[in-house]
């Protein structure tokens, strides 16, 4: 039977792309496309793919939380991600996030039909420069990266959390940051779904563990 793939990129050149190359690989199937995180979510659970090609740069919700997501939902899909960042913090933030594969969008076709494959056999599979940094990470004791917290937030989130986690309400958050209490109010909203908090007390232990509002 064909490996069955969706395809989660916000650049829509860039999934066409995609799908005429895997079309034309023997075995593969793509059964879906989607443009961002929230697509894919949708998607996944809508097609039930063996494997998603994810970016991690979307509108809305990024390919991280997304992936955090799926695996959560549909633990049997596997998720590589196919993108141009290569910096550590991304890299580690995915594997945490349960990505089984790690790719940049410079890999050849032959590289990306491999890593389908792989991963859809339960293989984990990393391009030639992100393996080397995982193995240097993990031959030091683990001790070699320090990925930055919640990476799933954007900046201005992870600045009202920190805030959050020193204690500060949303009132006095809106005005040190010169924002409406609204703006605030929906900021909240938001980073409480991102770092899977059910209540703020939750999401204040979960950024104080993590080293915030010190």
């Amino acid at each position: 039977m064909s490996i069955r793939v969706l395809i989660a990129d916000d650049h829509p050149v860039f999934r066409a792309g995609m799908v005429t190359v895997l079309d034309d690989l023997p075995g593969i199937e793509v059964v879906a496309q989607a443009a961002d995180g929230a697509e894919a979510i949708a998607a996944a659970t809508q097609h039930l793919p063996d494997v998603i090609l994810m970016d991690l740069r979307m509108p809305g919700i990024g390919g991280l939380e997304a992936t955090a997501r799926i695996r959560v939902e549909h633990p049997e899909v596997a998720v590589v991600v196919l993108t141009m960042d290569s910096d550590d913090d991304s890299v580690f933030a995915a594997l945490r996030a349960g990505a089984r594969g790690y790719l940049l969008k410079e890999a050849d076709v032959s590289d990306i039909e491999r890593a389908i494959g792989s991963v859809a056999r339960g293989e984990a599979v990393f391009g030639a420069g992100v393996a080397e940094r995982v193995l240097s990470f993990f031959a030091g004791g683990g001790r070699s990266v320090q990925a930055s917290p919640f990476p799933q937030l954007t900046p201005r989130e992870h600045e009202v959390l920190d805030m959050i986690a020193q204690g500060l309400d949303n009132a006095t958050i809106a005005r040190r940051l010169v924002l409406s209490d609204k703006t605030v109010r929906n900021r909240v909203s938001d980073i409480l779904a991102k770092v899977h908090a059910r209540s703020r007390a939750e999401m204040v232990a979960l950024a104080r563990d993590a080293g915030l509002g010190t």
